[in-house]
């Protein structure tokens, strides 16, 4: 796949609209986890991932003197699996090593305020990377959403419906729509963090030689 740099402006909503529709993670590789023994069971395969896509919802708040309790669900994906944690305490216990490991990366969009709510859970999060500003090779200094991404890069319409967002992410029973929006996310964060990588547009301060190897093995001999 070739890009062509810089592109002097981003996508337009009509252009988007008549790409290809997102191929989105199944929803059989979705694990929606809300018990610490569903936790455990996907322990070992959590541990072994040099990259997962981050994400966190929260349930919206509509006035101001409203206080945000989020974040109600975290996602974090590889290029298998996307897991949906439907957040207590006992599920922050376990993910606070995760996002604590500064040999793991984590990588999402509009990342700032998710720190912010972990920080008052307690949770620092480390090697984190903020996708949107890794796009100054494009010749955008500006950050870039998710949506914008996926077009430059795949050529592609990631979809984002406003209703979903906007939904109660603390209902004990996602909805369909509410799992594959929250797949989403997580899962395209890290497709677009693997192709930056193998264009070489990430920012120079972020590993890249030993990690082009981890990230997804089979694929190593087309990763340039």
């Amino acid at each position: 796949m070739s890009v062509e740099l810089p592109i002097s402006a981003l996508p337009s909503k009509e252009y988007i609209q008549s790409l290809p529709r997102f191929q989105n993670i199944a929803l059989e590789n979705i694990v929606v986890i809300n018990t610490v023994q569903q936790c455990q069971n996907i322990e070992a395969e959590l541990k072994i991932a040099a990259v997962l896509g981050f994400d966190s919802e929260s349930k919206p708040t509509f006035h101001k003197d409203d206080v945000q309790t989020g974040p109600h669900l975290i996602q974090l994906a590889t290029f298998e699996k996307a897991y949906l944690f439907q957040v207590s305490d006992e599920i922050l216990n376990f993910l606070k090593p995760i996002f604590e490991n500064k040999d793991q990366i984590k990588v999402g969009f509009g990342l700032k305020n998710d720190a912010h709510l972990f920080r008052k859970k307690g949770i620092e999060l480390y090697s984190i990377i903020e996708l949107s500003k890794c796009f100054k090779s494009f010749g955008f200094n500006n950050p870039v959403g998710i949506k914008n991404a996926m077009a430059l890069l795949f050529k592609v319409n990631f979809p984002k419906s406003k209703s979903v967002s906007t939904s109660n992410w603390a209902r004990k029973t996602l909805t369909t729509p509410q799992i594959e929006y929250a797949a989403a996310d997580a899962y395209a964060a890290v497709l677009i963090f693997e192709e930056l990588l193998r264009l070489g547009l990430l920012p120079t301060s972020i590993p890249n030689t030993s990690l082009k190897l981890r990230i997804r093995p089979n694929k190593a001999k087309t990763i340039t």
